[in-house]
């Protein structure tokens, strides 16, 4: 498997323990974003996790066009920068458009390429050319298997920095369900594999003008994955998720994340053997 070195610190994949992405699944404002990062920083310092902050500076494709979707680029690249210089944590984010690759490669290690936008060739070819790690959410539409397209393109502009991350598949209307014999199936391409424990347990377009979902069971989801050996785990958090400006039903509280990371862990450490 190729292994991927996030800025020189520490790697993923190759059997290491898992490496937590998380944060607040879009940028509302400064004050909450640091404090986020902060909490986080320090909880996985304790627990000896190594950690990727995530938060998105636009959410393009909200349910409702007068959902609220982010900041913006200037604004959440200045946030997510000073993130960086404060508390030195490496960054993702997402981005929808080509031009936006660029900018955002200038601030953070990986960039995150939206399920949706999976099969989006130019996107995928823009990002890979900025030389930073990619992280490409499966699509809800497409089989593990699937993805192998998505990596020839990667590896078409000669970046290897590859990761690939199951977030649920469509089963129904407004539900998602997770095969983790897909997490195997993805693993054989060569890169390591994510798991999206939150957006695992989104009920798309649910609620009507937004997205559903139920918190409570994305730990089950973690554990399961990281029981079959999933080389990271990503996780959206918030301070008071039910009133988040997006993701509100499957967002796990900041206040509550600590335990479910010391079960992850230990569920990590038989399952590595480490």
């Amino acid at each position: 498997m190729n292994e991927i070195v996030v800025n020189e610190r520490f790697t993923i994949g190759g059997g290491r323990p898992f490496v937590l992405i998380a944060g607040p699944c879009v940028i509302e404002n400064e004050a909450m974003v640091m404090h986020t990062a902060e909490t986080l920083k320090r909880m996985c310092n304790d627990l000896n996790i190594n950690l990727i902050f995530k938060a998105s500076f636009d959410k393009a494709n909200r349910t409702a066009c007068d959902s609220p979707r982010g900041v913006g680029i200037d604004e959440g690249l200045r946030i997510l920068q000073k993130v960086r210089t404060e508390l030195d944590l490496p960054l993702v984010t997402d981005v929808h458009e080509c031009w936006q690759c660029t900018p955002v490669a200038q601030v953070v290690d990986v960039l995150q390429i939206p399920a949706f936008l999976a099969r989006q060739t130019d996107l995928l070819l823009a990002a890979a050319q900025t030389g930073k790690i990619i992280n490409v959410k499966k699509a809800q539409f497409m089989a593990p298997w699937d993805m192998k397209q998505v990596v020839t393109k990667l590896e078409s502009k000669g970046n290897r920095n590859i990761m690939l991350c199951e977030r649920g598949t469509s089963f129904g209307y407004n539900n998602l369900v997770v095969d983790m014999t897909g997490l195997v199936e993805m693993r054989a391409l060569g890169y390591p594999v994510v798991f999206d424990a939150t957006h695992s347990v989104q009920k798309p377009g649910g609620n009507g003008t937004s997205t559903g979902g139920n918190r409570a069971m994305a730990p089950y989801l973690m554990n399961a994955a990281l029981a079959v050996g999933v080389d990271a785990v990503f996780a959206e958090v918030h301070p008071d998720p039910d009133n988040a400006w997006s993701d509100a039903a499957n967002q796990l509280r900041l206040d509550t994340i600590r335990p479910i990371l010391e079960h992850a862990k230990a569920i990590d450490e038989v399952t590595k053997h480490l």
